[in-house]
């Protein structure tokens, strides 16, 4: 079940990546003071992940203060590198959600249909507090929906 509203999520470890080099990091260290928002997206220069990070970026996501952005995707850290000089916003860093320890963690990972052997986490949006508790989560009913960013932005700006 995918997250919700007061529940903890689990403390994965994954490879950080900040567009330049990555590291094994547990989520409770790339979390910024206040917490963070994980943003699932299936993979990292898909049309669907171009056009949601564009928009955040343009957004103002990348300056939260003491709120981490953390993108998720099962791309490898190489990808996840590209992607993010790619999009260039220094303050976003992506999970290189290879072996899906994250979309599994956050009850996300679902097969996709004519992709044999291919899963992904579906996309979403959680914002979580310092203590990794949930205070916001959308999770997307289909693979095209844009992101609920008024509601997601008004979550962030309450976490304490």
């Amino acid at each position: 079940m995918a997250p919700t509203e007061g529940d903890v999520v689990p403390n994965f470890e994954a490879p950080l990546c900040d567009g330049e080099t990555f590291r094994s990091t547990p989520l409770s260290e790339a979390l910024g003071p206040r917490g963070g928002v994980l943003v699932c997206t299936g993979f990292a220069f898909s049309a669907i992940a171009r056009n949601w990070w564009t928009r955040l970026v343009r957004a103002g996501w990348a300056e939260f203060d003491d709120v981490a952005v953390l993108g998720i995707s099962r791309d490898g850290p190489y990808a996840q590198n590209e992607f993010l000089r790619w999009l260039g916003s220094p303050d976003v860093r992506f999970v290189a959600d290879v072996d899906g320890a994250a979309s599994d963690a956050l009850e996300l990972r679902t097969s996709r249909d004519g992709m044999a052997n291919v899963s992904t986490p579906w996309r979403a949006a959680v914002v979580i507090d310092s203590e990794r508790r949930v205070q916001y989560a959308f999770v997307a009913d289909d693979w095209i929906s844009p992101l609920p960013q008024e509601e997601i932005e008004a979550a962030i700006d309450s976490v304490a």
